[in-house]
């Protein structure tokens, strides 16, 4: 049927053209018929070439989706994962992904089909879906497992009632007293918000650019050709994207085809969420089979990863968002190999001169949600502090307030 209806189309295409192209030869034109031959041999290649090209795509579809459907209507074994691990105790952790079904109305059309992950170490469980991340920022608690979550405590309203209060409002609402959370940390609220995670590529980092901060294109490149000679010598080609976002750089490493295996990692649920929904609209992410890609929610001071078992680290404008800062440093480096690079961007507290002048002072709202980087030496002592060699970190200020840090772990 599809040969027919190409055909036909061909067929309808040649009686179009007007009939003085197509008559049948004389003597005056003994080539015509000729011409009107190799055009119609043109013409039936042409849609023998796009029926076989169509029958291709469909058949690599069908075979992908017969793929996906074997995975899903079998649970896969318990594997050990080569790079995750237990953020408390650093054990390996075991992965089982179990196939989970959701009716989504009357017809069996509708259902829709994901992956739920149980997680274990030797001493925790976590969870994870397909569709969200895989949660290993905190071990799930006994209760949790057995028992629904208390709603009526105090710390439960809070959390329920946070994402409702403006972002900018909350560190004053904590300093009059309102409770907050046991959890709550001012450094980490501002970009857990689901306004923010939306508003993040619509217009918030664009404006990183008055700092000074290159494009994302050109950031992402800068990161790329600085891991390149790792990745050349590496086996496993395994790349982090700490504090993610939204994906906006993980998204680009991923589509390079450049490294086997992506990590986009962020403390923020819903950016983690905005994040997927990006990641899911671009056909040459969703279903990509040269690159592992994986979302991770975790907490930077408190990496759960191996020892060694990372090429590259990335966190792009992400340092001056952490609230633990020695301990991040040294999370990163323990997690790279030997050899590893770290690349990161971020402010220093100049450009944030004029945000603290208009909140009426220092103790505003922006200086309880982010670090303050005087200066490059401060930076630089920090990483020292964290494990790497003095010699092997370079920074770098692109005017007026961008810093740009390069570091080396050094190898064995």
């Amino acid at each position: 049927m599809k040969t027919s209806g190409l055909f036909l189309a061909c067929s309808i295409t040649v009686s179009a053209v007007p009939g003085s192209a197509f008559v049948f030869p004389t003597k005056q034109h003994p080539n015509r018929w000729t011409s009107s031959k190799t055009i119609s041999s043109a013409l039936y290649t042409s849609a023998s070439t796009v029926f076989n090209t169509t029958a291709t795509i469909e058949g690599n579809k069908l075979a992908i989706e017969k793929k996906k459907l074997l995975a899903l209507l079998k649970s896969t074994e318990p594997f050990e994962d080569a790079v995750l691990a237990d953020p408390i105790t650093k054990e390996s952790i075991t992965i089982t992904a179990k196939p989970v079904t959701f009716l989504g109305g009357e017809s069996s059309s509708n259902n829709r089909r994901r992956i739920k992950y149980f997680i274990e170490s030797a001493s925790n469980k976590f969870q994870g879906t397909s569709d969200t991340f895989i949660d290993l920022l905190e071990p799930i608690k006994p209760e949790e497992l057995t028992s629904a979550p208390d709603s009526t405590s105090s710390d439960a309203l809070a959390r329920n009632l946070i994402p409702f209060i403006p972002p900018p409002l909350r560190s004053a609402f904590a300093t009059a007293g309102f409770p907050m959370g046991e959890d709550y940390v001012p450094m980490r609220d501002l970009f857990t918000s689901p306004v923010v995670s939306a508003a993040y590529e619509r217009g918030w980092r664009q404006g990183f650019a008055q700092a000074g901060f290159p494009g994302a294109d050109d950031e992402a490149q800068l990161a790329m050709d600085y891991f390149a000679p790792v990745m050349a010598m590496s086996d496993t080609k395994t790349l982090v994207d700490m504090s993610c976002a939204t994906g906006l750089f993980t998204r680009r490493f991923a589509k390079s085809g450049k490294y086997a295996r992506v990590l986009g990692c962020d403390y923020s649920a819903s950016m983690l969420n905005e994040a997927h929904t990006r990641i899911q609209a671009n056909p040459r992410l969703n279903g990509n089979r040269n690159t592992q890609l994986d979302l991770i929610r975790l907490d930077v001071g408190q990496i759960p990863m191996k020892n060694a078992s990372v090429d590259c680290l990335h966190a792009g404008a992400a340092m001056h968002c952490w609230p633990d800062l020695p301990a991040a440093a040294a999370e990163i480096y323990r997690v790279l190999k030997p050899g590893g690079r770290y690349f990161a961007t971020t402010f220093l507290s100049s450009y944030f001169g004029t945000l603290q002048q208009a909140e009426g002072g220092a103790n505003g709202p922006s200086r309880q949600a982010f670090q303050y980087f005087e200066s490059v030496e401060q930076l630089k002592s920090l990483l020292v502090d964290g494990g790497f060699a003095r010699e092997m970190v370079s920074i770098e200020v692109l005017s007026p307030a961008c810093v740009v840090i390069r570091c080396e772990k050094t190898k064995k």
